[in-house]
């Protein structure tokens, strides 16, 4: 179970760099500071689903989950949401090392 929490993390954290080095390289093209908000993203790769996303809330889970005051996290830049996803998958699935007891 760790080894996909790790593979999942150093994917989500690939993502982000990924997303990093587009926003930073459409910056420099565009001469001023320029970040792809996930929604926009999510949007433009797959808009069946989002749509599939925001019916499933709105359906199955609570519809006010899909207010455009509680879904902020869609204006936020790709790389901002997959890091710290990825990181926190990364720990979970990190190894633990144990500490050896070494008597003089």
């Amino acid at each position: 179970m760790k080894f996909l929490f790790r593979l999942l993390g150093y994917g989500l954290l690939a993502v982000a760099i990924i997303a990093g080095i587009s926003d930073a390289s459409s910056s420099i093209a565009l001469s001023q500071f320029h970040l792809a908000p996930l929604g926009q993203v999510w949007f433009d790769v797959s808009p069946e689903t989002l749509a599939l996303a925001q019916e499933t809330l709105r359906q199955y889970v609570d519809p006010a989950l899909w207010t455009p005051e509680l879904r902020t996290d869609l204006t936020w830049p790709v790389w901002a949401v997959f890091a710290p996803v990825g990181l926190v998958l990364l720990f979970v699935g990190s190894k633990r090392r144990r500490q050896r007891v070494q008597y003089a």
